[in-house]
């Protein structure tokens, strides 16, 4: 394992980022035959190349340090459309094949991806744009449409509602696709499920279903005689090239690839095939073999090797050093340490490979932090080399080893506050305590006593004097249940359960000298009706009676005492010093009488009188704590005045004060909460920061971007600036986190057999890709290809893009396609829309003219008249009822437009189902597993409108998960066992709470997730039928970590599986009345699976 980054790093440098000849480079993606079957289109490094079908030296057509790919040819072979992110978001641009500056056609700022050339003047691109007005397809970025648009750009039009990937057209018109059922990584490989593509032909008529194997088959194009077509299938094993007449079910397979899939088939007119395959491009004669071409290409990567920046802002997480003198902190996954005055800051460590939480050693000449080298978690510590030297920000020198013996993965360490030790996490859960002079390390507490979901989701502390660790804690099978426990730091395997409350506690923090801790818990917060979290407190919880009986006097009582107290102490010294004059004055009159002694002696009273003080005079010997564990339920006191979303909280060091980050409006804020006066006062807006305490609990300091500091005696906030030179390597970065991925996979997939791929050598096969790969584009599609290979659901790599795209704005209304004079017709306003608001509604028929004056001319692209225009009044100029005026609106964006869409969609059934069964069915969808579709669910279910319906009809179709199987089927599974009547009056039911009446099911095969758990455990429950298609196996807790450059990755971490140990990942789930939708009948508002469930549930 330990040599793999180094594998990686090596092929990373093995091509310099400059101008390079390149015999043979891999990673050509996107590649598309010329229709005369001359040239070959592909895409390497985020540009458009050309190479004769022969091999040779490609052509460059585009550079640009936009990233642009899926090219396609015009039916002449001349000019070639492509997707582009020069504008910030996915655009279709058109070029010559002669070179030139490629034209833009679309502006539309969603994805717009050009498929085909309809024909020589018009391009065919697919988008997330709106669906026709007749449709009863879910409104979802899933399900694209297929527009048409000129060459010459302009306005585009709706060519195909349906949902048509990888088309294909026939010199008559015919399309072959492929269809898309639903959500799943496009890159995964191997699976056999519902949501497996199919290739579907459409005539311009009606659609046909050509394949029904159960696993993939796409990207059909048609023979040369139109009689049959290619296409890419798994039949065989893994992606290759197959042929199948139109009329006919026999397949022939013509390629016979192994270890990688074959991608991006297309067909010149002369029948010639050309694909990819390991990152390479072949092309294929039916009848004869393979050939690869060979490309060559000089190319300047337009990429810095070494990119060096200044940089004052970028902190995340922080420590301060015990003297509070300086803060280390961690920015872009290195360590440094800056002063708390002055900006002046020091790098600690300079590695493509991520560092992690940092923390300084009790006498500050250490700093401690994890650091994920050779492929693995492990514990580091930096130190001071010159003894002279006081201070990390202006060392001459700084040496780092490794603490831990690399055998196992080990971060978020800690000093022991009293020096000598580090407890850090072992393989994410046992924590574990590192003697740092004999290097031997001890178990303090199991790892079967936790469970980590993300890295750094365990909260652990030391107590002030050393022997003691607070953690949290799930004891046995506690994972939704958290407690707090404190573990005795010997090893002795002593643990006490502290809180034992069946709720959720959290972050635990030692106060008041260790004599308290303080934690959070959701015991007195609203909680959702589903499962997905609650509100939360933060709690004190006391180990000294005197302590609890301090904190809970009034400010009055608290006065008195202090006062009493100060005259004790008063009264203490003044009898210590008159007793210090007494013995001096006894050791005078000694010391005279011993002038025989000599002037050693004299030293060695002095010494043994230091040693009779006991103590230097600027410290006392702290005593270990004392715990009282015999109270824990008596000496707990809520502290934060109302529940809320609450984040992190510090108690100043007399524990008058709390300081705590909560909602405030639409933001976040820092909030005082003055315990004595029992006043809560806004300090500032804050995000959602973590405090990192000084050694005297005066200050506590948060990342920011910036470093912030909250004074905790006063309450006010303040900035330490930074300033440092940061070193960003590109190359080897991304051999980082393509290590990284691997790693972190292999350590917490769900199966510790990776679901039977050969881990380690799919990690060779794709690290050798790294050196042809410069942006985070192609890294996330070759990361994607590679978790692909495990053949589970939620993975894949994303990336989002660089952005810069100004959104554009819609005015939520379906327009009439058929119009075609100047300005927009409205066909449909969709309830919620901006245009049914304001002193003069429109409606179905008005015409709109201008946008802030700019005419909307016939066949133009409107879409700039509406950039940036969201949320912001803007000028309308309409003709409607022979009038024309002007009227303001406030457009809404994409995303507020889906809402509209979505609200519409359901109300469409529900109308549906109330024509069908005369208003004796109810219809309910819910739209994701959380808690704000729960409670709209429970509102809707229990409703007057409902509850007195003789049934419901649940429709799960199209949700993408979350976590609500049990509280659903728990809603549904009511059984009436009691009635009230006050004089004979009916006011109600037990439960009242529950739906008691008969109800079904509805699935999809784009049921994700939960979506696909809460369905199986209805019918496990035998609660009802389901009805629709089969369910892909998905039921599977995902973690998806962000990693640097805006990307993340998916880990399917945590199996579901049946009390007869069958894991639900991977295994369909059958319906009872299996029904599917036809397009045409979709397309034109017929839903054949609703319809089924209103008869099924009219015989209840």
């Amino acid at each position: 394992m330990k040599h793999k980054l180094a594998f990686a790093l090596a092929l990373a440098a093995a091509l310099p980022l400059s101008t390079t000849a390149q015999e043979a480079p891999r990673w050509l993606r996107w590649c598309a035959i010329s229709p005369d079957g001359k040239q070959i289109a592909f895409t390497y490094s985020g540009d458009i190349y050309t190479v004769p079908v022969e091999g040779g030296t490609a052509r460059q057509l585009t550079a640009n340090t936009a990233y642009e790919y899926a090219p396609v040819w015009s039916p002449d072979s001349r000019h070639i459309a492509f997707a582009s992110t020069r504008e910030g978001s996915k655009d279709v641009f058109l070029t010559s094949i002669d070179g030139g500056t490629p034209r833009r056609i679309t502006t539309h700022s969603g994805s717009e991806i050009p498929v085909a050339f309809l024909d020589k003047d018009h391009i065919l691109y697919k988008s997330s744009g709106m669906p026709t007005a007749e449709s009863l397809q879910f409104p979802s970025g899933t399900f694209t449409q297929l527009y048409k648009v000129s060459i010459e750009g302009g306005r585009p039009e709706l060519f195909c509602g349906w949902s048509m990937d990888n088309p294909s057209i026939s010199a008559g018109g015919s399309i072959l696709f492929e269809d898309v059922k639903g959500y799943e990584d496009y890159w995964r490989k191997h699976q056999q499920s519902s949501i497996a593509r199919d290739i579907w032909l459409f005539d311009g008529k009606d659609y046909r279903k050509l394949t029904d194997y159960k696993g993939d088959d796409r990207s059909p194009v048609w023979t040369a005689d139109g009689k049959s077509f290619y296409y890419l299938s798994e039949q065989k094993g893994s992606f290759n090239v197959f042929r199948r007449p139109l009329n006919g079910t026999t397949a022939e397979q013509l390629t016979f690839h192994k270890d990688f899939p074959v991608r991006f088939l297309s067909a010149a007119t002369n029948g010639t095939l050309c694909y990819s395959y390991d990152g390479e491009i072949y092309t294929l004669t039916p009848g004869q073999k393979p050939r690869k071409v060979a490309v060559s290409l000089t190319r300047d990567d337009m990429q810095r090797e070494v990119v060096r920046q200044m940089r004052s802002s970028g902190a995340q997480q922080v420590a301060i050093s015990p003297d509070s003198k300086e803060i280390a902190f961690i920015m872009e996954g290195d360590v440094f340490v800056t002063s708390v005055d002055y900006s002046t800051t020091k790098q600690i460590t300079d590695t493509p490979e991520r560092e992690r939480t940092v923390d300084f050693a009790p006498d500050g000449r250490s700093l401690v932090y994890a650091s994920e080298r050779d492929g693995r978690w492990q514990i580091f510590q930096a130190s001071l080399v010159n003894k002279d030297e006081k201070l990390f920000t202006y060392a001459s020198e700084v040496k780092e080893e490794r603490l831990t013996d690399g055998t196992y993965t080990a971060f978020q360490p800690a000093y022991n506050p009293k020096g000598g030790e580090v407890a850090f996490l072992k393989n994410r859960t046992e924590i574990c305590v590192l003697n740092l002079k004999n290097k031997k390390v001890r178990t303090v507490m199991p790892a079967k006593f936790q469970y980590s979901y993300t890295d750094g989701d365990q909260n652990y502390t030391w107590s002030p004097d050393g022997k003691w660790i607070l953690t949290e804690y799930i004891a046995t099978g506690g994972w939704n249940n958290k407690d707090i426990a404190l573990v005795k730091a010997d090893g002795s395997g002593e643990i006490h359960n502290l809180t034992n409350s069946g709720y959720v506690e959290g972050r635990p923090r030692w106060v008041l000298g260790g004599k308290a801790m303080i934690f959070s818990s959701d015991r007195a917060g609203y909680r959702s009706h589903g499962s997905w979290g609650s509100q939360r407190d933060a709690y004190i919880l006391f180990f000294d009676r005197d302590a609890y009986d301090r904190f809970r006097m009034n400010k009055e009582d608290l006065a008195l005492l202090e006062q009493q107290e100060k005259l004790e102490k008063e009264k203490k010294a003044k009898e210590e010093e008159e007793q210090k004059k007494k013995d001096e004055e006894k050791k005078s009159r000694k010391d005279k009488k011993k002038d025989s002694k000599k002037d050693g002696d004299d030293a060695k009273d002095a010494k043994d009188s230091g040693k009779k003080d006991g103590k230097k005079d600027d410290g006392k010997k702290e005593e270990e704590l004392q715990l009282d564990l015999t109270h824990l339920d008596e000496w707990v006191i809520r502290l934060t005045p109302y529940s809320t979303s609450l984040g992190d909280f510090v108690l100043n060091s007399d524990g008058t004060k709390l300081y705590f980050i909560a909602p405030n409006g639409a933001g976040t804020a820092l909030w005082e909460q003055d315990l004595k006066e029992r006043r809560t006062t806004m300090k500032a807006p804050l995000g959602w920061v973590s405090f990192n305490m000084d050694k005297e609990g005066k200050n506590a300091y948060y990342p920011q971007g910036n470093i912030g500091k909250l004074e905790l005696a006063s309450g006010r906030t303040s900035q330490i600036n930074f300033s440092t030179f940061y070193t960003e390597r590109p190359a080897e970065k991304r051999a980082y986190l393509f290590d990284h991925i691997w790693h972190q996979t292999k350590e917490k997939l769900y199966d510790p057999g990776m679901n039977g791929a050969d881990w380690d050598k799919i990690y060779k096969e794709y690290a050798k890709y790294l050196p042809y790969i410069h942006n985070n584009y192609d890294f996330a599609e070759m990361a994607s290809e590679m978790l692909g290979e495990l053949n589970v659901s939620h993975t894949g790599c994303r990336f989002g893009g660089y952005g810069g795209a100004m959104a554009t704005a819609t005015l939520g209304a379906f327009y009439d396609e058929s119009y075609r004079g100047d300005g927009l017709k409205i066909k449909e306003i969709i309830k919620g829309s901006p245009l049914e608001i304001g002193k003069q509604p429109l409606k179905a028929g008005a015409v709109i003219l201008a946008i802030d004056g700019e005419p909307v001319k016939a066949g133009a692209d409107y879409f700039p008249l509406l950039e940036g225009k969201a949320g912001r009044y803007t000028r309308l100029t309409v003709e409607m009822d022979g009038k024309k005026f002007d009227t303001t609106v406030k457009p809404i964006s994409a995303g507020a437009e889906s809402n509209l869409l979505y609200e519409r969609w359901v109300k469409r059934n529900r109308d549906i189902v109330d024509s069908l069964s005369g208003g004796r069915l109810a219809y309910v969808h819910i739209k994701a597993m959380d808690a704000g579709s729960f409670s709209r669910l429970y509102r809707e279910l229990l409703s007057d409108r409902n509850r007195n319906r003789q049934a419901v009809i649940v429709d799960t179709r199209h949700n993408g998960g979350g976590w609500l199987h049990d509280d659903i089927i728990t809603l549904l599974t009511g059984k009436c066992t009691m009635q009230y009547k006050p004089r004979g009056q009916y006011i109600g039911n037990d439960p009242f709470d529950r739906w008691t009446k008969p109800s079904c099911m509805l699935v999809c095969e784009d049921n994700y997730s939960n979506a696909h758990g809460t369905p199986w455990y209805y019918k496990e429950q035998g609660v009802g039928k389901l009805i629709g298609t089969p369910v892909p196996g998905t039921m599977t807790a995902v973690w998806w970590e962000s990693i640097e450059g805006g990307m993340v990755f998916g880990i399917p971490q945590v199996g579901a599986y049946d009390m007869k140990g069958n894991v639900l990942e991977n295994q369909n789930l059958q319906p009872d009345i299996e029904v599917y939708n036809r397009p045409a009948d979709v397309l034109n508002g017929k839903d054949s699976q609703l319809e089924r469930a209103v008869q099924e549930m009219l015989k209840q």
